[in-house]
């Protein structure tokens, strides 16, 4: 789950993570009015869930009122396009009023999880205010990695290697310090899957700070972190992926035009594979589960077939817990509701498997049945395109 930059930094401010004063406004008068307090200059922020807000017209510095209000009207309602949005960008419904602040020195700052070495990795770099990947690509050498093992936690080891690659004073040590171990602990106790911050400054009196803030949250620990599940934001979510989420499908949707149903996550992503393989395009990552119901893949086809860029249908099931019978009657159940103008191809494989095959036989309904998962992969590929 991921939290606008005005959530974070109070998640921050929780954790005593300094960041400069600020104030999130829905209208352009609570705008002004957070602008006046503020006192100028400040800095009028887009609240989106994606990065490149500054390059799209989302983030500006203002010098008096009229400033205020011109880029509150502008930027409340805007569709905001950057890399990360896609072309049909996120509309913007609030903005983050903050003080602008002297900036000697821009840092970069993230902890993620290694999933390779299993523990959280502190990455650092010298160069903030920029984008990480360009950085990774063209200057690797500029980026710092220090594993912290989640038992022994971070140390004066793991301060010490920060503090001599970012080159910090004795001054901005001391600032740094508390900083540095506070995030770690926000990242550990919140069960984080990201914490970053781009830029984390140097100001003019040699404070640190996080002009930025960026926290994605582990969705299978929310239960234990109910204060932040409030946070969630709905409209920043793909409506279909909130749709599936509501019973409990595992489901991301994607760019390409064969919608995908699979029961478990590794015969999903090798079904997209061979897909792909073939010449295709997923639409979608679906997994049902190994324990669903009729109920459940009847909401899950109904999902599918609510991207209007699908195609084509392709469902893959393999019967280990699952029921094939069942798989086979939440969809011959859900086509009987639905107006469905798309092939359907299914491949039905083991526990009753020959009943499942019976009901989507006798069904009435023209589905594209079959049983080697090539030959399947390649007639899901062929309809996708016209054949």
């Amino acid at each position: 789950m991921k939290v606008h930059e005005y959530q974070a930094k109070q998640i921050f401010r929780d954790f005593k993570v300094p960041v400069p004063q600020g104030a999130v406004a829905e209208d352009v008068d609570k705008a002004i009015v957070n602008a006046e307090s503020m006192g100028f200059p400040c800095v009028i922020k887009a609240q989106v869930h994606a990065g490149g807000r500054g390059k799209a017209g989302g983030v500006r510095l203002l010098h008096n009122l009229e400033e205020a209000g011109k880029a509150a009207r502008e930027i409340i309602g805007m569709k905001l396009v950057s890399k990360q949005t896609g072309p049909l960008g996120k509309q913007v419904r609030k903005v983050l009023i903050e003080q602008a602040l002297e900036i000697k020195k821009e840092l970069y700052l993230a902890i993620i999880v290694d999933r390779e070495r299993e523990m959280p990795v502190i990455i650092a770099s010298t160069e903030g205010g920029m984008e990480i990947e360009k950085v990774a690509a063209k200057n690797p050498e500029l980026i710092a990695k220090i594993h912290v093992h989640p038992v022994t936690g971070f140390s004066g080891f793991h301060f010490r290697k920060l503090v001599y690659y970012l080159g910090l004073t004795k001054e901005q040590q001391k600032n740094f310090s508390g900083l540095i171990k506070n995030l770690y602990k926000l990242f550990m106790e919140t069960d984080a899957s990201l914490v970053e911050i781009n830029p984390l400054i140097i100001t003019d009196k040699d404070e640190v700070v996080a002009l930025d803030g960026k926290i994605n949250f582990d969705d299978n620990a929310l239960f234990k972190h109910s204060h932040i599940l409030e946070m969630r934001d709905l409209d920043e979510e793909e409506p279909l992926e909130v749709e599936a989420s509501k019973y409990d499908l595992n489901y991301i949707r994607l760019d390409g035009n064969i919608g995908c149903m699979v029961n478990g996550a590794g015969l999903a992503m090798a079904t997209m594979d061979i897909i792909k393989y073939y010449g295709g395009e997923p639409a979608n990552f679906l997994d049902v589960g190994g324990g669903t119901s009729e109920d459940r893949v009847k909401e899950a086809f109904k999902i599918l077939l609510d991207d209007k860029n699908v195609k084509t249908v392709f469902v893959n099931i393999f019967g280990g817990i699952v029921r094939t019978d069942l798989v086979a009657r939440g969809i011959v159940n859900a086509i009987k509701v639905m107006e469905v103008n798309v092939p359907i191809v299914i491949r039905l494989v083991g526990t009753n498997e020959e009943e499942g095959r019976k009901i989507i036989r006798e069904s009435g309904i023209d589905f594209v049945l079959e049983m080697s998962l090539p030959e399947a992969a390649q007639k899901a590929v062929n309809l996708s395109k016209g054949a």
